[in-house]
């Protein structure tokens, strides 16, 4: 698969193991598609610094941004508090840990499946959708 938009599953677990690999804590991947119609997953984690928590957001929007994937909104990136980063099927929360505890959408979402997810496929997924966005690119340029 080379689209990420074609399967929000897939989507949601690219933007998890990136948060992952900005060494974001507590992460959670929950299929609410049966109790919203705004979404399909959420990714919701949390950082011990908001500067940690602006470095999870970037790496998830650059990241994706070469992937050809590109946020529908963001909210909340220069303070680092709570970043709310808007893929459509997919949304991601991303808190500083003091005002996870406070809004607690852990609780909020408590009987909605978390769903599993393989971070070396979802990267995997990522390389192959940047990979044809750079072969589309060069291709267009010929």
């Amino acid at each position: 698969m080379t689209d990420l938009n074609e399967d929000a599953l897939v989507k949601a677990g690219v933007v998890a193991a990136l948060a992952l690999d900005k060494k974001a804590d507590g992460l959670k991947l929950l299929h609410v598609s049966e109790k919203t119609s705004y979404t399909d997953y959420l990714v919701i984690c949390s950082a011990p610094s908001e500067r940690q928590v602006q470095a999870v957001a970037r790496n998830i929007i650059d990241e994706l941004r070469l992937a050809g994937v590109r946020p529908l909104g963001q909210e909340g990136v220069a303070q680092g508090h709570w970043v709310l980063l808007d893929f459509g099927e997919v949304v991601a929360h991303i808190f500083f840990e003091g005002a996870r505890t406070y809004y607690d959408l852990d609780g909020f979402w408590g009987e909605v499946p978390e769903r599993d997810f393989d971070e070396a496929e979802s990267m995997t997924h990522l390389k192959a959708a940047k990979d044809a966005r750079q072969a589309a690119k060069d291709q267009a340029a010929l």
